[in-house]
């Protein structure tokens, strides 16, 4: 039988918490607030998240009254990630995870939490091997909490991000292997942003030979047809032409 939450953090009084502003983070969060630990957020700035993701971490730190450190990791720097190989994620997420531990060792915390959950596929998550390697732990998991659990939970409490699509860093958008620039992720977040900006919701921009692939739901497929002309007119800006995959969106 799983622990529940609360017996997690009864056990584990002070920890610090890798926060990215998502659903699985912030319930999180919110749980070790609510069972009065010690604890301190920890947001990984890097060239892979999208403005939207740290104003999502500042709004939710401040709603739950809980303290945020901003932790800068140059991700583009290293080649063993810019460059885009199967293994980026892990690369990456070891970085990430590195750069947070310092800082929050500095700090006085030597427990490192993430937000991976029960219904989490790890076979097919690279950045799992980094987290056992650097020890660590991710209650929801631990817990046996799947993602509609927090989110129905995260509802319960009243957090805004309850509701809030499933998202993966802008790298994702970039075809493995083909070496990742700042150029390249600056024109996905400003064209994901645009899309946004017209209601489209759940959605990926990525990049196919110079060219925008969209990925959208099908529910959203009347909205694209009727945004149509200036979705293209906007999108070319940065890219050669712009395509839509009429087949799921995948990740």
């Amino acid at each position: 039988m799983n622990m529940t939450i609360e017996e997690f953090f009864t056990e584990n009084r002070k920890a610090a918490i890798a926060f990215s502003g998502g659903v699985d983070s912030a319930y999180l969060l919110y749980e070790a607030k609510k069972a009065g630990a010690g604890i301190c957020a920890y947001y990984a700035k890097t060239a892979f998240q999208p403005k939207f993701e740290l104003d999502d971490a500042i709004h939710l730190a401040e709603d739950l009254g809980v303290q945020l450190r901003i932790v800068e990791a140059d991700v583009l720097s290293s080649p063993l990630i810019s460059q885009n190989p199967p293994e980026r994620c892990y690369y990456c997420k070891r970085m990430i995870l590195s750069a947070i531990m310092k800082a929050a060792l500095s700090d006085g915390f030597t427990l490192l939490l993430d937000g991976t959950n029960a219904s989490d596929d790890i076979s097919d998550r690279p950045g799992t091997k980094a987290l056992e390697e650097l020890g660590v732990l991710s209650p929801l998991r631990i817990c046996g909490l799947g993602k509609e659990e927090i989110r129905e939970r995260s509802r319960e409490a009243g957090l805004f991000t309850w509701d809030k699509p499933a998202y993966a860093c802008l790298a994702t958008r970039i075809p493995s292997g083909e070496p990742i620039s700042d150029e390249k992720l600056r024109k996905t977040e400003s064209a994901e942003d645009f899309l946004r900006s017209l209601g489209f919701i759940d959605f990926r921009v990525r990049l196919l030979s110079g060219c925008a692939r969209i990925q959208i739901r099908k529910d959203q497929i009347p909205l694209l047809m009727e945004k149509r002309d200036c979705i293209v007119h906007t999108l070319k800006r940065y890219y050669k032409s712009v395509l839509l995959d009429l087949e799921a969106r995948d990740e």
